[in-house]
């Protein structure tokens, strides 16, 4: 499947938090959409407040369907509490690679 929109998204949690938000993503409706064809999320080697995620979409539209459902929102509202300030987004459209977990 192609991917035709997609972003990375560094987010710095508050202190203790990294693995609170990483478990609120991998458990996000999106593992599961159709229209999400990469979700991948990491931490910071040297520092586990510091939480990585590349999202990979079929379409713009999808992704932003997608975001408008209650699901998705509410991951969005769970994820503020433990934010400790703004999320950094680059433009990223994933094209390959290998994931083995």
């Amino acid at each position: 499947m192609n991917v035709g929109h997609g972003f990375h998204a560094t987010m710095t949690t508050r202190p203790g938090q990294g693995r609170a938000v990483v478990d609120l993503l991998l458990a996000a409706p999106a593992m599961t959409h159709p229209d999400c064809v990469v979700f991948l999320v990491g931490r910071s080697a040297s520092d586990p407040d510091t939480v990585h995620v590349t999202e990979g979409w079929t379409t713009e539209e999808a992704h932003g369907a997608f975001a408008a459902t209650p699901e998705a929102q509410a991951v969005i509202t769970a994820l503020q509490p433990l934010l400790g300030g703004e999320s950094a987004y680059v433009d990223e459209v994933p094209v390959g690679g290998k994931a083995t977990f």
